[in-house]
Parts: C-alpha cells; sequence; structure tokens
C-alpha cells in the first residue's frame, strides 16, 4: 500500500479507511520499502489481501485549523502580488519537487509561492516574473 499522507495517524491501530468495497479498520501497520504494510481486521489471509489489490481508500478530513487541505484549495481564487486575479484552482498536481496548484487556465503554481490562503475562497501567491506568460 502506498500512503499519499503526511499523517502517521491515518494508520494507527483502530483507524478507519473507507473504499467502494466498505469500511476497514487497520489493526497494525508499518513502512516496508518506501510502502506501508496494513493488517486490516477481518482480513485475515493472502486470497483476501490479494482482492484488496488496487483499491483505493480513504480517510475521513482531519479537523486541523492550522493545515490547508486540498479539497480546501480546488475552487478557490488565485491573486498574484500585483493584485491580478489569476483564476480558479482546478485541481492540485502531486509533484515529488512540492506539488502545484493547477488553474482553470492550465496554468501551474508551485504551493511555495502561497503566502496566504482564505480556505476556499482566496489564495495569495508571490510568484517570480514571468510565471504566468511562461505557462499560457
Amino acid at each position: 500500500m502506498t500512503l499519499v499522507s503526511n499523517r502517521p495517524e491515518r494508520l494507527a491501530p483502530g483507524s478507519e479507511l473507507h473504499s467502494d468495497a466498505g469500511t476497514l479498520r487497520v489493526v497494525a501497520a508499518r513502512p516496508h520499502n518506501r510502502r506501508h504494510l496494513v493488517l486490516f481486521e477481518g482480513i485475515d489471509d493472502r486470497g483476501k489481501a490479494e482482492a484488496l489489490r488496487g483499491l483505493v481508500l480513504q480517510a475521513a478530513p482531519i479537523d486541523d485549523p492550522d493545515e490547508t487541505w486540498v479539497h480546501e484549495l480546488i475552487g478557490a481564487r488565485v491573486v498574484d502580488q500585483s493584485g491580478v486575479d489569476r483564476g480558479p484552482v482546478a485541481g492540485v498536481v502531486a509533484n515529488p519537487a512540492g506539488d502545484l496548484l493547477e488553474l482553470a487556465d492550465g496554468a501551474l503554481v508551485p504551493l511555495c509561492f502561497m503566502v496566504a490562503s482564505v480556505r476556499g475562497e482566496r489564495i495569495d501567491v508571490d510568484v517570480p516574473e514571468g510565471l504566468f506568460e511562461a505557462s499560457g
């Protein structure tokens, strides 16, 4: 299982992960070769585990006022340091060097340029000159 989260408590014993196949409760988990080995309640043999291969698991949102979550970025307007509204965020692209805001017009803005955010409404960015011209 590849974990796409910076929150290790997602795999703490007793935590629940949801999928199209139903809810799975974590019994134990440990990192192994850049992945995680996870034992789920009721999944007690190889056949049952193999049946879950490729299943996408999700967890309930964590209520943490100090964190900004991807779902809070989608739809927010991006405003650059000159006050120009660059449009809404259409998605967030995972990138090994740092995640990117994907704007509705296709422009990509590295998250490292985000300086302020009003949840779900506005994202202020301070970008290098020419970034938006290079994207378009």
